[in-house]
């Protein structure tokens, strides 16, 4: 039985940025035992580094060495990711994330479901961070504005979710 959905959607950009898609990539999970620490590398990255508490510890949570991008606008590695923060920011559009709702893992692979804002208008951001040996390796993601008018229901995007 179905309890309660989550979704959001943006659309397919082709070609994107790093010349891969936005939904290939590895799917195999390994490294059960390490599920509860990976999630917290991931909760600690987005406070850290996407609300804005300590972006210089960006390199404590993003291999250096190996990351794959598949947001469609941003380039491989720790290079790619600045150089678009340098950009968004540059253009006064630089997102920021405020609450985390939702941390959902299984050993690699850590999804966290936050909303803030972007361009002035309230977002829904899901990132999903693939980890190998305690740093996060790849990252895909859908931001999604927050829709306020002609809902089918009253529950929003983040209603039902629980603390983490």
């Amino acid at each position: 039985m179905v309890a309660a959905h989550w979704d959001a959607i943006q659309p397919v950009v082709t070609p994107t940025v790093s010349g891969r898609s936005m939904v290939d990539g590895p799917t195999k999970i390994t490294d059960l035992d390490q599920t509860e620490s990976n999630k917290a590398l991931a909760v600690s990255l987005i406070e850290d580094v996407l609300m804005g508490k300590n972006p210089a510890k960006i390199t404590d949570y993003i291999s250096a060495e190996s990351y794959a991008q598949h947001n469609p606008m941003i380039a491989d590695g720790l290079t790619g990711i600045v150089a678009a923060v340098e950009a968004l920011t540059a253009a006064n559009n630089m997102f920021q994330y405020t609450e985390i709702h939702a941390v959902l893992g299984e050993g690699n692979f850590v999804l966290t479901v936050s909303e803030g804002e972007w361009g002035g208008q309230a977002h829904a951001f899901y990132d999903l961070f693939r980890m190998d040996g305690g740093m996060i390796v790849e990252h895909w993601d859908v931001i999604q504005p927050v829709p306020t008018e002609n809902l089918a229901n009253s529950n929003g995007m983040f209603g039902g979710f629980t603390a983490n």
